[in-house]
């Protein structure tokens, strides 16, 4: 009976659902076996439920501006047996104090092309605040980078997202990296994945 309650919550990202499997095991391979793992804009849930049940030592957090997602994000856990997906927690990246304090990595999702630019200065701010030394922020998504042309499918994509609100759009990757450094954060690579997106690490120093 609870797994058809569960069942019943679920909600279906089409682009978390095309992407979480291919993505996986980029992003397993730069996060920390163990610690507490922060998700930031977990939506449905569907990326926890993925990857969280790798890494058994580890503690998901996810968390999202969207309380009404609550529901779909325990029942994506519940379904995948994922018993180290901590309940999700209700996080506006602009906040200026987290209700997590402290992390060993972070975790995010196509976010900044759909907010205003704030939300990129609160998640590179928020995520300097709270990682530990060493921690990581991975920031899966659409950027365009200053290194090559940039693919006709993000520049018409960027153009339906100013279309329905100017304030959205795909970031540069110049762009976050000047923010990073500004928030003490260290940029350390981007990896190119499918679909014309890229894995971003942004890295807290060791003090």
């Amino acid at each position: 009976m609870s797994g058809d309650r569960s069942r019943a919550h679920k909600e279906v990202s089409p682009s978390a659902e095309g992407n979480r499997h291919e993505i996986r095991p980029h992003v397993l391979g730069l996060l920390p076996r163990a610690g507490t793992i922060l998700e930031v804009a977990a939506g449905t849930g569907q990326h926890a439920a993925c990857f969280a049940p790798e890494l058994p030592e580890a503690q998901w957090q996810p968390t999202d501006r969207t309380p009404e997602l609550f529901p779909s994000i325990r029942a994506w856990a519940a379904e995948a047996g994922a018993t180290n997906v901590r309940d999700p927690l209700e996080l506006d990246v602009t906040w200026p104090v987290w209700p997590v304090t402290a992390a060993d990595a972070i975790y995010a999702s196509n976010l900044l092309h759909i907010s205003p630019w704030a939300a990129a200065e609160g998640l590179l701010a928020g995520a300097a605040r709270t990682l530990a030394p060493g921690g990581a922020l991975l920031y899966y998504g659409a950027v365009f980078r200053a290194d090559r042309p940039p693919a006709p499918s993000n520049l018409e994509f960027d153009r339906g997202l100013r279309a329905r609100d100017p304030r959205w759009g795909v970031r540069q990757l110049a762009d976050l990296q000047a923010v990073a450094a500004r928030v003490g954060l260290v940029f350390e690579q981007v990896l190119d994945l499918p679909r014309n997106n890229s894995l971003l690490v942004f890295r807290q120093p060791e003090r």
